[in-house]
């Protein structure tokens, strides 16, 4: 299904079993925190980045506002590319920037753990400065990823959140 500004296709993605260390510091067993039975949006950024992180982390901002009371049923996980740099604390700062609320994760972690994870989504491009934008959504923990690949807004985001919620109270699947 082809979109404006992005394509959606539906992946089966195994989640390696790494620790990565969230914007406190505080160690996040990645395939257990997936595990959870929260719907999942999942993006990969850095924080020096000055092109496509800033406009994806701006929309997981404007998805989380969006949500309204339904954001604290959606687990937000921000992934670092670049480990070297992103530390705990500039996390911290960069989820301040834009206004990150609770329920929203930005990792980092050891560079082979980073790289594993990237693969696993396939998400690596060989360095940052080749990232594209990735948009990760996934409703149930068995359940596919939604892949957008391009620049998904946060009313789209949004309307897939909405989307599963219909057909998961009328029991479609």
């Amino acid at each position: 299904m082809r979109q404006t500004g992005y394509e959606r296709t539906e992946q089966s993605y195994v989640v390696p079993d790494v620790v990565l260390r969230d914007q406190e510091g505080r160690r996040v067993n990645l395939a257990k925190a997936l595990a959870d039975p929260k719907p999942v949006v999942l993006s990969f950024i850095f924080t020096s980045c000055t092109t496509i992180c800033p406009v994806l982390t701006a929309t997981m901002a404007q998805t989380q506002q969006s949500l309204g009371p339904d954001a604290s049923d959606v687990r937000m996980l921000s992934i670092s590319i670049d480990p070297d740099y992103d530390t705990p604390a500039r996390l911290r700062q960069y989820a301040q920037r834009f206004h990150a609320g609770e329920g929203w994760e930005f990792l980092t972690g050891d560079r082979a753990d980073i790289l594993a994870v990237q693969r696993a989504f396939d998400a690596y491009r060989g360095d940052k400065m080749n990232h594209v934008p990735l948009t990760f959504l996934r409703f149930e923990p068995q359940g596919p990823w939604i892949r957008l690949e391009g620049f998904a807004g946060a009313q789209e985001l949004v309307q897939e959140y909405r989307r599963h919620e219909v057909n998961r109270d009328s029991g479609a699947t």
